[in-house]
């Protein structure tokens, strides 16, 4: 029997982002003189990556995006915050608890995010989080993003698991759909960036801290999942 593997998404599920995220996109906005975003707006704007949270927040102030206006407004936004991390991001509560955990019990984790992959180590690295995890993968790691099935099969083959192994937990629609794509059980958290209540995303579970993530909680899902009729079988 293959350990089990729990799969993160990053922001708003691993890490509160938000204060950074809201800073480094209004540093780069910036550059055209358009009004700031707030943390209200960033349910909106979060989720396929910096250039679509660019590009998004620019037309939500009335400047849509030329391609070539893109590259240098991309490169403004990972050069402020590269330079500015950590900042003020930490982990939610309990989830290093619950990651510690797992891990005694033989569990593995990884990342599967949409944010660009170096961005996503150097951030883990410098909160000092890297032992956790058996693979981080990223928005630019594969040749699709979540919610395409591949994203979430890559991450899994890079940490050495199997998906009738594997549970994926997010905040937004994009977790919940790369999981169901996948064919894997999902965990929905409601304390990151979903524009909707994640009971209504339609994950396998929802919970409302990390205290509530254990081993029995993971091993449950995968059970009662691979009971399904057309639960997968990879």
């Amino acid at each position: 029997m293959n350990p089990a593997l729990v799969v993160f998404d990053l922001d708003g599920t691993l890490l509160d982002t938000h204060t950074d995220l809201v800073e480094s996109l209004n540093h780069t906005i910036a550059a055209f003189g358009v009004a700031p975003v707030s943390y209200d707006d960033l349910t909106h704007l979060v989720g396929h990556g910096a250039k679509v949270m660019i590009e998004r927040a620019c037309g939500l102030r009335g400047h849509p995006l030329s391609e070539d206006e893109l590259p240098a407004l991309l490169n403004r936004f990972i050069a402020h915050y590269t330079d500015t991390m950590p900042g003020h991001t930490a982990p939610y509560p309990g989830l290093v608890e619950a990651m510690d955990r797992l891990t005694s019990a033989g569990c593995k984790l990884a990342i599967c995010t949409n944010k660009l992959e170096g961005l996503a180590r150097s951030l883990i690295e410098k909160l000092e989080l890297s032992r956790y995890f058996d693979a981080i993968t990223g928005g630019d790691t594969f040749l699709v993003r979540k919610p395409d099935a591949q994203h979430l099969l890559g991450t899994i083959d890079r940490a050495g698991g199997h998906a009738r192994n594997t549970v994926m937990i997010g905040d937004s629609i994009n977790d919940i759909l790369v999981a169901r794509n996948a064919g894997v059980p999902s965990i929905a958290v409601p304390f990151g960036y979903s524009d909707v209540p994640v009971e209504t995303l339609g994950a396998t579970r929802v919970i409302t801290h990390f205290d509530e993530l254990t081993p029995a909680l993971v091993d449950e899902l995968i059970a009662d999942f691979a009971a399904r009729p057309t639960a997968a079988v990879g």
